[in-house]
């Protein structure tokens, strides 16, 4: 496990500021339709400025982790709005580009000041979020990915049978296979591996597509790129209605708090260990329940705080998504979202199982939210 409070040696806070939702923003704030298979990543190409603003407006908020363009980037979503599997590349490296001369206006803007060490965050979304119909709040995947393909008319299901055991280790397979793909398109590009301070792996509904993600990551570390620097690197799972979307079974009950902690840190060959807990677009509500379940089923056998996982937590503004419409309910008043936030990070600290907490805002969090959530945690925050 890499040594994320390592990476902010600048300071001796316990909390890290993250930004908002980028892609919510480049729509609420910069009004660009985003309405494209790779979301957020459709700027990059057509009008790259406006994400390098959107990165400025949570930088001058307070955020000092920003994540990159690239949610929904990969090649089958830059397929499907027209662009080659070599223009997908370029521009997913660009992503990181785009944030890191963000992060170069930002520093020379602040003329000297102490607390400019920006880091960036390079954002992938689970398998899910690729689809043409996203579905990283349900894990309904289609074979060979999952048990089948969603019916919208029908009874879905993201859980194998016991009799699909065959079919359960191919779909483990595809999707590590999904996950390694991705991450050598950034790996394999030296400047832009250099430019990305954190791998975070977001909206991940499914405790099989985290243990997917483990297995990516450990054969990139196996992969002979010469000077390839490896990064602290985390899994953000998702709580749509309180729950961890997938089930054990079909037909059974939802898998616990507890079973997606053993998940990700569970000791096995093969399965590179993530260096923080994440849960992210779920309603505060829930995610005040899910931390308080994870931080009672983090184990307590490491005795060092620097070498605890980290907690990164970025709710939504409250509202309500409705997939198939694309639309988002009323956004919950900044103040109550904001205080509630507090209270979370409060009692996170408290548990004393975290080596440090970063946190900020999902889809419907804008740079006032990110700047009201830095005067409310005040000193006991870091700007890195």
């Amino acid at each position: 496990m890499a040594n994320i409070s390592k990476i902010f040696k600048a300071t001796q806070k316990d909390v890290v500021l993250l930004d908002g939702g980028l892609g919510t923003t480049l729509e609420d704030i910069f009004h660009v339709d985003i309405s494209s298979p790779v979301w957020s990543a459709k700027p990059i190409d057509k009008d790259p400025e406006v994400v390098i603003q959107a990165h400025l407006q949570f930088l001058r908020a307070g955020a000092r982790v920003i994540d990159t363009a690239s949610y929904q980037a990969a090649s089958s979503t830059f397929g499907r709005a027209g662009y080659s599997l070599t223009e997908a590349k370029l521009l997913m490296r660009k992503s990181v580009g785009l944030a890191g001369e963000a992060r170069r206006r930002f520093v020379e803007e602040s003329d000297g000041k102490n607390d400019v060490d920006v880091k960036i965050a390079l954002s992938l979304g689970p398998f899910g979020a690729t689809l043409l119909r996203p579905h990283e709040f349900d894990g309904f995947y289609p074979p060979p990915y999952g048990p089948q393909a969603y019916d919208a008319n029908g009874t879905n299901r993201n859980a194998f049978t016991q009799e699909e055991k065959v079919e359960e280790v191919a779909s483990m397979d595809m999707l590590t296979d999904f996950h390694l793909d991705r991450l050598r398109v950034f790996s394999e590009d030296w400047e832009t591996w250099a430019g990305i301070d954190f791998v975070v792996f977001e909206t991940v509904p499914l405790a099989r597509e985290i243990e997917a993600v483990r297995r990516a990551m450990s054969r990139l570390r196996q992969d002979p790129i010469p000077s390839l620097d490896w990064k602290p690197w985390w899994i953000s799972t998702v709580y749509p209605g309180g729950q961890f979307p997938e089930t054990a079974r079909p037909g059974s009950g939802n898998l616990t708090v507890q079973d997606v902690v053993t998940a990700l840190f569970r000791d096995a060959a093969g399965y590179e260990p993530p260096d923080a807990f994440g849960v992210n677009c779920t309603v505060l509500e829930h995610v005040a329940t899910v931390v308080e379940d994870a931080s009672r089923a983090i184990t307590a056998d490491i005795s060092r705080k620097d070498e605890m996982p980290w907690l990164f937590l970025k709710p939504n503004g409250g509202q309500m998504y409705d997939v198939s419409t694309r639309k988002w309910g009323a956004k919950e008043h900044t103040g109550e979202w904001v205080d509630g936030l507090k209270v979370v990070v409060q009692s996170a600290n408290a548990a004393g199982v975290w080596g440090g907490i970063m946190v900020g805002g999902c889809c419907k969090t804008g740079p006032e939210d990110i700047y009201a959530l830095a005067g409310a945690l005040g000193s006991d925050s870091s700007t890195v």
